[in-house]
């Protein structure tokens, strides 16, 4: 009895009294403390082990929100949009109706997964200008980068395009949604540009670097993914460029119109267009 006392006392030593580093499930460690009596008081993951699973929980979120989303416009394209329920989408989806609700505040919203991210993605590219980068080229290059990412989803962008050719109330969100980018430039080239400069400048550039967004990926989706978007936004860059650089190609009063999306008219611009280039010898 005295040796099995004195081995259970033994043994009693050998037990950590103070905390130490275990590992959980999924390899990250957990923080131990305990008392002076050894029990544990707390128990926690670490900071490498929560960050790793942050990662894989976000992309997990951001796939089914795409998934969602894609989901939705197919429905909407195949059975119309006043003809499908958010209970059909989410049924279609494989997730609850709840699930749906936390990534998306509304029906009209179910076309929309991306902007979010990447408005994020747009801030983080609007650096504070150097000697050697100018203002209108952050923005220039936060551009490009936009739409190095919309074109990471070429599926979503046409999907998208040909949806909202037919659903005005989607038209209009995604009007609403691209307002969101022009005021981030818009704001960004207000607080950069050279304090003597005119009042309209901040909102004429926003506005002009947009509009050659805007186009490329238009004349992307029309095509049906066949143009270069991305060679066609930067040739559009260059010519905002020379236009700021007082080119004798383009200084010249210049003409701004709104007119309707049509087969019609993009007949009579393209025209317009070519006179145009045969005039100035280009």
């Amino acid at each position: 009895m005295a040796a099995m006392a004195a081995q259970h006392g033994a043994r009693r030593r050998r037990r950590p009294r103070h905390g130490g580093a275990r590992f959980g499930r999924n390899g990250g460690s957990r923080t131990v403390t305990r008392g002076a009596r050894g029990h544990k008081l707390e128990a926690r993951p670490t900071d490498d082990h929560w960050g790793g699973d942050a990662v894989v929980v976000a992309s997990r979120a951001l796939e089914t929100k795409y998934r969602i989303a894609e989901t939705a416009m197919a429905l909407f394209l195949e059975q119309g949009y006043e003809c499908v329920t958010v209970e059909a989408v989410a049924d279609a989806s494989q997730v609850s109706r709840r699930t749906v609700f936390r990534y998306f505040d509304g029906k009209d919203e179910l076309a929309f997964p991306d902007h979010t991210e990447r408005l994020k993605l747009l801030s983080r590219h609007l650096v504070e200008p150097t000697a050697s980068r100018s203002p209108v080229e952050v923005v220039m290059a936060a551009t490009e980068a936009v739409m190095l990412d919309f074109l990471q989803h070429p599926e979503l962008v046409l999907r998208r395009y040909r949806l909202t050719r037919v659903v005005p109330e989607l038209r209009k969100r995604e009007v609403l949604e691209n307002e969101r980018y022009v005021s981030l430039t818009r704001a960004y080239l207000r607080k950069h540009l050279p304090k003597d400069s005119p009042p309209f400048l901040p909102m004429a550039l926003s506005s002009l670097i947009d509009a050659m967004h805007r186009s490329a990926l238009s004349n992307f989706a029309r095509s049906d993914g066949k143009t270069d978007a991305l060679g066609e936004l930067r040739q559009g860059l260059d010519w905002v460029r020379q236009l700021l650089a007082g080119d004798p190609n383009t200084a010249s009063p210049l003409i701004l119109a709104v007119l309707p999306d049509s087969p019609k008219v993009r007949r009579a611009l393209t025209a317009l267009r070519d006179e145009a280039r045969e005039e100035l010898g280009s």
